[in-house]
């Protein structure tokens, strides 16, 4: 994530170099970030590595997910435990890495500069590929994935900073709001899985970055993101089968079944991307 990152940062930046000598022209500008403006990003997304993220279980229904599932015998039903991304298999903890891949937005936004000082506002709405799973693994052998998605994310933050001739520096602040897509998927066939939850959230994003003027109305830069949404109430109910472990009512739950939930309740990840603008 961390070597992506950097080269994703490294050849944006090199953009912003060999287009800096056009901003050198005699342009007779008193405020050159002063306006609104029209634009756009592209970039890569990363999401930090949830080492340590398990599937709960709440097995008698009470709204505490502390529960232990159990075998007919009283074994821990996921003695072989859980494993951060999407499983291969059913037969062990073979999981593929949770994917970091590009994003790309649009945006609308208006700035005022007063000597060098530049303060405004800026909407987003916008697209990543990211995924996020994890996996518990039961001993029947069968795999249980929960995984994150993002279908969209639209965004208003303030942003300020200081202006050295046509070059910007600038930190934003603000309000995120995204629908969030969560998916289960299972190899157990002997259940019937069922899920409920709220696909829209709302989140912050944080960040800064560097705006190059090009022109009198054009302005290309390299910004950094920080994205975060709490997703806190998808959960998936296994029933059906009273035979099973989610419903056998002598192991300490009920034949209505057992609901899972993941132990993480945020949803978070980091943007390197380049942006172009026209001000008018």
């Amino acid at each position: 994530m961390r070597n992506h990152l950097l080269a994703s940062a490294a050849g944006i930046a090199a953009l912003v170099a060999f287009a800096a000598p056009a901003a050198a022209q005699d342009m007779v500008e008193d405020a050159p970030f002063s306006g609104v403006y029209v634009g756009g990003s592209f970039g890569f997304d990363a999401q930090p590595n949830d080492v340590g993220e398990t599937i709960e279980f709440d097995r008698n229904l009470d709204g505490v997910f502390r529960d232990t599932v159990r075998t007919g015998t009283g074994a821990n039903a996921f003695a072989p435990g859980f494993c951060n991304g999407a499983a291969r298999s059913s037969a062990n903890l073979n999981c593929r890495n949770d994917r970091d891949d590009m994003s790309y937005s649009a945006r609308v936004g208006a700035d005022h500069q007063s000597g060098n000082i530049v303060v405004g506002v800026i909407g987003e709405f916008g697209k990543s590929e990211i995924t996020d799973s994890v996996t518990a693994f039961s001993s029947t052998p069968a795999f249980y994935t929960m995984t994150r998605s993002l279908d969209w994310e639209a965004s208003i933050r303030g942003r300020a900073g200081f202006a050295a001739n046509k070059t910007l520096f600038f930190g934003s602040f603000g309000a995120g709001y995204a629908r969030i897509k969560n998916d289960f998927t299972t190899s157990n066939t002997a259940n019937v899985f069922s899920s409920t939850g709220d696909d829209n959230r709302w989140g912050i994003n944080a960040g800064g970055g560097i705006e190059q003027k090009i022109g009198k109305n054009f302005s290309i830069g390299v910004e950094y993101l920080y994205h975060q949404y709490q997703d806190d109430d998808y959960r998936v109910r296994a029933g059906g089968n009273a035979g099973t472990p989610f419903t056998n009512a002598t192991n300490g739950g009920t034949t209505a079944g057992t609901d899972f939930r993941r132990n993480f309740d945020y949803f978070r990840w980091h943007s390197v991307r380049g942006t172009a603008s026209f001000r008018f």
